[in-house]
């Protein structure tokens, strides 16, 4: 089957209603997980429509045939009751989290090192509780008077405390650089200089997110620095360049991308972390079959 043919089979069940009742947000509750192909799929929640809750965004993922989604911190205000909800909806549909954001804080600032301290302290409970053993960390602006060696010291001297503190918890960090356009005062803007950072580390439990919409408007070469640097790649986070939209509305190749992964034998999550343009269960899963499909070189 070519791509071509592949489309012509999968677009009319796409736009068909997805649940009983149109409805995205009723219970699934599958009985089997989806058929990724072996892979791992899952959504940045905060690219889902506003005003969801925390069960109607899993009802989404599940209706888009994702077994993962990805948090802020959001959880750590919840109420009992929403815990109890929450968890049944996540034990219900067979849902991980797989990764979540506790914070920003610049990682090249020492003073900032008792925040950092207290919100991984305040992120740790809800986690686990969870099952999430990701967490993802900007290194968020620069200190000015700072060359670029002493930042990256600071960077990671800064990891290598962060780690020391999850170690004991079993939850891993992933570095994740922006690029200028979005925040011109980052301070790690290339998973280049990332990946020679989380090698400095020198922990198994740092390791580089990997986020192909930043690195497109940043540098690009995305597939060369992705090759040559697998081992340290932690996660990845797919959008399209520019409008940081779903591939295919932009100018870069994911197929190559997902075929390079494949080859490579990532076995981690891949997470959509795109804006919809249209129905976002719809769009979220023709954007996983096309994913599997180019990872098994159709």
């Amino acid at each position: 089957m070519n791509r071509r043919e592949f489309h012509k089979l999968s677009m009319p069940a796409l736009l068909a209603p997805l649940l009983p009742g149109g409805s995205v947000f009723a219970s699934p509750a599958p009985a089997m997980p989806p058929d990724n192909g072996g892979h791992k799929f899952s959504v940045m929640l905060w690219t889902l429509p506003k005003g969801l809750t925390f069960e109607q965004q899993l009802d989404m993922a599940a209706a888009a045939g994702f077994d993962g989604v990805e948090v802020g911190n959001e959880y750590e205000k919840w109420t009992s009751e929403e815990w109890k909800r929450n968890l049944a909806k996540k034990q219900a549909l067979g849902i991980e989290v797989d990764s979540a954001v506790p914070g920003r804080n610049a990682l090249a600032d020492h003073s900032k090192r008792t925040a950092l301290h207290d919100d991984l302290m305040k992120a740790i409970p809800g986690a686990k509780e969870l099952g999430c053993k990701q967490f993802i960390y900007t290194a968020f602006t620069r200190v000015p008077e700072q060359t670029p060696e002493q930042q990256r010291a600071a960077i990671v001297d800064t990891l290598k405390y962060a780690a020391d503190l999850l170690e004991k918890e079993g939850i891993e960090i992933v570095l994740e650089p922006i690029d200028l356009l979005e925040h011109k005062q980052e301070a790690v803007t290339s998973v280049a200089e990332a990946f020679e950072i989380t090698r400095a580390v020198g922990s198994p439990r740092v390791k580089v997110l990997y986020d192909f919409y930043h690195e497109q408007r940043q540098a690009g070469n995305l597939i060369e620095k992705l090759e040559k640097n697998i081992d340290q790649v932690g996660l990845v986070h797919i959008a399209d360049v520019p409008g940081r939209h779903q591939p295919g509305t932009g100018e870069m190749n994911y197929v190559n991308i997902y075929r390079k992964l494949a080859s490579l034998h990532y076995d981690r999550y891949i997470c959509m972390e795109f804006s919809s343009v249209g129905d976002p269960v719809t769009i979220l899963k023709a954007a996983r079959l096309e994913a599997i499909m180019a990872m098994k070189g159709v």
